[in-house]
């Protein structure tokens, strides 16, 4: 058998069972949406979507290694974080999802209407560089993670075989099985939350750190503070998350803009539901994530984790086989999650910037340089594990060119979305671009603490 067929053959097997897992999940919410008497859990899962997505994909590999290091280091002392960040990115979100609602263009779209050009090239230019960083480090991470379970397992074949899968499953399998392979896959984050609860915590100590901001103005500190702002706080979830809506009114039969231009109070109201709670269910990862190393690692003396991998391997012996289990499953769970979110946002990002034909719910044969953009992202991610970069100056490279991407992106979408022109009656109300304007000078000193980091 040739080595091309044995790939070929392993790619197939596990795409196979997802799509038949996806096609279960399929049923079950056409069950759930035709039900004449809909209870309250299953009309809220119903309404969950582009936000739920978005938010479980910021939790990927390389945020769990920054979380896993920030409870390593300094044990629950930065656990406010969690708590902090979650209005911060709820609003950004929204405001990315309710410029797609309302305008019917993604973001890419509306930047290159309303502001220079130049600008938005160069930060989707950045953008595919971070992206492709982080995607290097997921699958890398997600390799390492198989081997913890399987240790025969070959690293260089893990890795292609991840990305073959997941490029096939985003240039295949049709958007409406997609988007629902996303959410149902997005319950792997639970993972953390019984990893951590199997961790033994101490409650009392846990929640009175969890709240109240302890900083000790450490240069190490601040750069892992700056670290989870931009990892939490991420470009590539601005441009996915308003680029979803838009797949989703297109896959409801909204397939111009005037048609998706008629926003309704029922829409918003979802939205917000939707965006809210993926943020939330983010960061609630986030935070038994960090609990979990504070109680294990951090009182064991084990401060310095590098990758996600460590993470799982360094918990062993202090909360369990089986909590090293889920948090090993985590991240593989996670990888396929996050990897064709990051691909999928820079490709919407150069596409929309370069007005070529973009989304998923296109065919391949229909937009291939959309397409091309994220296998061209994938490749890239992948030979980053062939060519001897540390993990962690990979995620450096990544947080650099981030903390430069977000600021510029951020303030065109605070911009457009106070802008009542262009929003109409769902423009922004002043508390929410006060929220932005706040989010605006932490990225841009976050970003400026990144690129000092390298010197």
């Amino acid at each position: 058998m040739s080595k091309k067929t044995f790939i070929q053959k392993i790619v197939e097997k596990p795409a196979k069972a997802l799509e038949k897992t996806v096609e279960t999940a399929e049923k079950i919410e056409k069950e759930v949406s035709s039900s004449k008497s809909l209870t309250k859990p299953k009309k809220y899962w119903h309404t969950l979507g582009p936000g739920l997505t978005t938010g479980a994909s910021d939790d990927d590999p390389s945020g769990i290694a920054t979380y896993s290091q920030t409870g390593a280091q300094y044990g629950f002392k930065l656990l406010w974080l969690a708590a902090f960040t979650f209005p911060l990115m709820s609003v950004i979100q929204e405001m990315c999802a309710r410029i797609g609602l309302v305008t019917g263009r993604g973001l890419a779209s509306n930047i290159r209407k309303t502001f220079s050009k130049k600008i938005l090239f160069f930060s989707s230019i950045l953008l595919f560089a971070a992206n492709a960083f982080n995607i290097g480090v997921d699958l890398g991470a997600m390799a390492n993670a198989t081997q913890l379970i399987f240790p025969k397992f070959s690293f260089p074949i893990l890795v292609v075989v991840f990305t073959l899968l997941t490029l096939c499953l985003q240039i295949f399998m049709p958007y409406k099985k997609y988007a629902k392979y996303l959410k149902w896959l997005s319950m792997v984050l639970f993972a953390y939350v019984a990893s951590a609860l199997l961790a033994h915590l101490n409650w009392g100590n846990v929640l009175s750190k969890a709240f109240i901001p302890t900083i000790s103005f450490s240069k190490d500190q601040i750069l892992l503070i700056c670290a989870i702002l931009g990892t939490t706080i991420s470009p590539y979830l601005f441009f996915w998350q308003t680029s979803q809506e838009i797949e989703d009114e297109i896959a409801q039969g909204e397939t111009t803009i005037a048609q998706r231009r008629v926003t309704t109070k029922e829409q918003i109201h979802s939205m917000r539901t939707d965006v809210w709670s993926g943020m939330f269910f983010s960061n609630i990862v986030m935070f038994f994530i960090i609990a979990a190393c504070g109680a294990t690692l951090f009182s064991h003396g084990i401060t310095n984790i590098t990758t996600a991998a460590q993470a799982a391997e360094a918990l062993r012996p202090f909360a369990g086989d089986f909590s090293y289990f889920l948090f090993t499953i985590g991240i593989i769970g996670t990888g396929l999650l996050a990897i064709p979110v990051l691909a999928g946002s820079s490709s919407y990002a150069i596409a929309e910037s370069f007005k070529w034909r973009e989304g998923l719910g296109k065919k391949l044969k229909n937009a291939y340089a959309f397409y091309g953009i994220i296998i061209i992202s994938m490749f890239v991610g992948l030979l980053i594990n062939f060519i001897g970069l540390n993990p962690m100056k990979a995620l450096i490279y990544s947080a650099v060119a981030n903390g430069v991407v977000a600021p510029m992106v951020l303030l065109p979408i605070i911009l457009i979305s106070s802008n009542k022109k262009i929003m109409g009656a769902w423009v922004n109300k002043k508390a929410t671009t006060v929220i932005g304007w706040i989010v605006f000078v932490l990225m841009t000193v976050a970003g400026i603490a990144a690129i000092i980091s390298l010197f």
